[in-house]
């Protein structure tokens, strides 16, 4: 990583000291250069591949069990619906005025945290 031309995006989950100290070493490789900043992000893991199955697993039985407010609703509507209601998101007219824009969270980058508190909604 000494050369500065193409930086390519690592991710590090840390779950030893090892993996500690290859996130620190790493770091240390980098030629700080003032003209081109690097960003370090330390952040909890976003959800997991297992969250994720299990999440539109539930969506697709919710979507063939419930009825809501006389529609059947796909399971990526029922998505907005549960994320809204756990996050408590807002909603704004469309650009066409002739319909609403759920304004929220994405679940892609929900903490493993957050996400577990969706699907315990689900359920």
């Amino acid at each position: 990583m000494g050369e500065r031309e193409v930086m390519k995006k690592l991710t590090f989950e840390i779950r030893s000291p090892a993996h500690q100290q290859n996130a620190i070493h790493a770091v240390q490789q980098i030629l700080p250069d003032p003209t081109k900043p690097i960003v370090v992000t330390i952040q909890e893991r976003n959800r997991s591949l297992d969250q994720n199955r299990k999440l539109w697993a539930c969506l697709g039985d919710v979507s063939r069990q419930v009825e809501w407010h006389g529609r059947w609703l796909d399971a990526e509507s029922w998505k907005c619906v549960f994320t809204a209601a756990l996050k408590q998101q807002d909603v704004v007219p469309n650009l066409a005025g002739n319909g609403f824009v759920v304004i929220g969270q994405s679940t892609s980058r929900m903490r493993v945290g957050e996400f577990a508190e969706l699907l315990e909604l689900i359920q």
